[in-house]
């Protein structure tokens, strides 16, 4: 691994921790993460999932349950990754972390703060819908049209061929 690359993966667990930091609808029972979006860079290169893992540990580290979200919010985010970065589809990959951190951070509110169980799952699933399959497809369809953003990626297998 190249100290460009380090930096590129560095660079998206620091826009990950910025953008959930600054964001109040990051932590607790309705999440509208903005920084998830960012979980579909493994789409193209399955590398920017360890950037994406690191920088989800850290940010939920200043959260209202610290080391409990830090490890449950970070394996949400570890197989969500794991599977969008085998996807062949970008829309099916924006389901996973749907799925996956409705189902870990769900159970996970109602364990740790006593919030209800399908609710909560219900919740933290429309936020990451929203984000992630909504926002997320849009904007990755666009900036697959840009050279820079291609550059940036520095390409994939997963990357569709005209």
């Amino acid at each position: 691994m190249t100290i460009r690359r380090i930096t590129k993966l560095a660079a998206v667990a620091a826009l990950y921790v910025a953008f959930t930091i600054i964001n109040p609808f990051s932590y607790d029972m309705v999440q509208f993460r903005v920084s998830e979006v960012l979980v579909l860079l493994c789409f193209y290169r399955r590398d920017y999932g360890y950037a994406l893992i690191i920088g989800c540990f850290i940010a939920n580290l200043f959260g209202p349950m610290v080391l409990v979200d830090a490890f449950f919010g970070s394996l949400a985010t570890a197989i969500s990754v794991m599977f969008i970065a085998r996807s062949k589809n970008i829309v099916l990959a924006s389901l996973y972390p749907v799925v996956f951190n409705a189902v870990i951070v769900g159970l996970e509110l109602h364990y740790f703060l006593n919030l209800p169980l399908l609710e909560s799952m219900a919740w933290v699933a429309l936020g990451e819908f929203v984000v992630v399959t909504t926002v997320g497809v849009i904007l990755f369809k666009i900036l697959e049209k840009n050279d820079g953003f291609l550059d940036f990626i520095e390409a994939n297998q997963n990357l569709p061929q005209d």
